[in-house]
């Protein structure tokens, strides 16, 4: 019975981790309402995949913009600033790019919107592990 009950918690903890949520973030920029996701949560030392939705005032995909998705980790002591950029390309409805953090820590993040001459940024940070 023991090895039965330790089967069924060792099963639920798995499956807990293997269906566990990403990382979701819902910001308005400039005119647009965007919403960024990650795959993990939290986002992990190594690749990341990115998915932005960006929809205008009326609701509407926004599939004409030019996205971009910087992000970097601030100098600390003996290590200079991080700075990377990955273009997304359009998939769908979403843009996709994939962030590949060199390191644990603290990132900050700045989704770039080009469309029709404007630009909008949403920024946010992450706490990569």
């Amino acid at each position: 019975m023991k090895k039965l009950v330790l089967c069924l918690i060792s099963f639920l903890l798995i499956a807990g981790v293997a269906y566990a949520k990403g990382l979701e973030i819902n910001k308005k920029g400039g005119e647009y309402n965007v919403k960024v996701s990650l795959e993990k949560n939290p986002p992990v030392v190594g690749d990341n995949p990115v998915t932005v939705e960006i929809k205008d005032a009326s609701g509407k995909y926004v599939t004409d913009a030019k996205v971009r998705v910087d992000y970097s980790m601030p100098a600390m002591p003996g290590m200079p600033p991080m700075n990377y950029k990955a273009a997304a390309t359009m998939k769908g409805d979403e843009y996709r790019a994939n962030m590949n953090l060199s390191m644990s820590g603290s990132w900050n993040v700045a989704v770039k919107i080009s469309r029709g001459g404007k630009r909008s940024t949403v920024k946010f940070n992450i706490d990569a592990r």
